[in-house]
């Protein structure tokens, strides 16, 4: 008996591109490559132009005593100009004319070295509903000894909190963002621009 050995036909199989077949499987790989190429050029002005500057960030220099010192005239009353700390920068002082809440009041804002923020207003014609106003309608949960100061405080969690005090013929009202010690700094300095 003679044994013949056939192979199976997919054994010996062996599949050939032809030339235009391997042109077009080169060609969606190349097309991907274009593709990747394109993507990174319209990415590449964005990220270099959006890339954060080196330079801190510059704060304008406002002189608190001095604007306060505008505004004593038109306020009748000698807004509050407390000396705060080199690391406490001044943002904004400004007299307020009373337009937008029908109260004129003396209006200062810090930003503290937490980085946080924290202001002032002063005003010698307070009402229940400025006052409300001015705290964010937040409740009142206490009170707080500073500087010799029995202030009111307003808390409302994660809005932020105020004190609240009478200065002599005025209504202070402190507020911001700004932790206990760094209101208690503020408040002390006001307090002391009192006595």
């Amino acid at each position: 008996m003679s044994s013949t050995h056939e192979e199976s036909p997919s054994a010996s199989f062996k599949p050939v591109l032809t030339p235009a077949a391997a042109k077009r499987a080169n060609a969606s790989v190349i097309g991907m490559i274009m593709a990747l190429a394109v993507s990174l050029l319209v990415l590449l002005p964005v990220v270099l132009l959006s890339a954060t500057p080196q330079n801190p960030v510059k704060r304008p220099t406002v002189d608190v005593s001095a604007v306060a010192s505008d505004a004593k005239g038109v306020a009748g009353f000698s807004p509050a100009a407390p000396a705060l700390p080199a690391d406490y920068s001044a943002n904004y002082a400004r007299w307020e004319g009373g337009a937008a809440d029908g109260v004129a009041h003396w209006d200062v804002g810090w930003v503290t070295p937490k980085q946080q923020f924290v202001s002032i207003v002063q005003t010698a014609s307070a009402n229940p509903t400025w006052i409300a106003q001015q705290v964010k309608q937040a409740p009142k949960t206490g009170t707080r000894s500073v500087g010799g100061v029995e202030w009111t405080l307003y808390d409302k969690p994660g809005v932020e909190k105020s004190y609240v005090a009478a200065i002599g013929a005025t209504t202070v009202i402190v507020s911001g963002s700004a932790d206990f010690a760094e209101f208690d700094a503020v408040a002390s300095a006001i307090a002391a621009t009192a006595h």
